[in-house]
């Protein structure tokens, strides 16, 4: 499964199976983190075996159960983090996708086991993904329109079309879809709107928008 699969496959998932993460899958993740850490400066930590932080009140409330891994997103304070947390949090996911594994990110409904992973001085965790293998894989969720969040039309070249089309499968918090993509000469201006984590959900939808569009990150404006 290449990344454009993974797109379309990857669903949120919250039943988990009760089974380790076989150690080969394991090890190309965590070497995956630490490559993403260098690049964004971001301190991404895969939690494993910790079932406590999906085990309360909130958890059951959230209809998570079988979570004893995740992914604590953890980064320095700055305007960019909430966005940063999002984009490079997507590329962990849909790698993980891509092994066989599932995802879901997780910005409320989850108890914070503070000595389950570290935050240094200056730094806050953003959010968590739970990760696993899925009781199933998830399911598609209803989506907004194209033209409800683009300025796309029947001229956008191919690419901003695919990209749009890739924007709109990304998971934003309570399936808000709360952003807009405007084509600029050959660029794209990205938007947040207004209402909870719209900023982490830019951030995801961004990385979305480059895989399905085969752009890089210069494509922003």
């Amino acid at each position: 499964m290449d990344l454009r699969e993974a797109l379309s496959a990857r669903h949120s998932v919250r039943q988990y199976e009760e089974r380790s993460i076989e150690e080969e899958t394991l090890n190309k993740l965590e070497v995956f983190i630490r490559e993403i850490n260098l690049d964004s400066g971001l301190h991404i930590q895969l939690v494993k075996n910790e079932p406590k932080a999906f085990s309360g009140t909130l958890a059951h409330y959230g209809n998570f159960s079988g979570v004893n891994n995740y992914i604590a997103v953890v980064g320095k304070k700055s305007e960019r983090l909430e966005e940063d947390a999002g984009y490079y949090g997507q590329k962990i996911v849909l790698y993980a996708q891509t092994l066989g594994l599932n995802t879901c990110w997780v910005a409320l409904t989850y108890t914070k086991v503070p000595s389950a992973f570290k935050i240094d001085q200056g730094e806050k965790i953003v959010i968590v993904i739970s990760i696993g293998y899925g009781i199933d894989q998830g399911k598609t969720r209803s989506s907004k329109s194209a033209d409800a969040v683009s300025n796309i039309d029947s001229d956008s070249p191919e690419w901003f079309k695919e990209g749009v089309e890739a924007a709109l499968l990304a998971p934003t918090a309570v399936n808000q879809q709360k952003f807009k993509l405007v084509l600029i000469d050959d660029k794209v201006k990205a938007k947040a709107g207004v209402g909870f984590n719209t900023k982490i959900d830019l951030g995801i939808v961004k990385y979305n928008f480059e895989v399905g569009s085969g752009k890089d990150h210069d494509i922003w404006v």
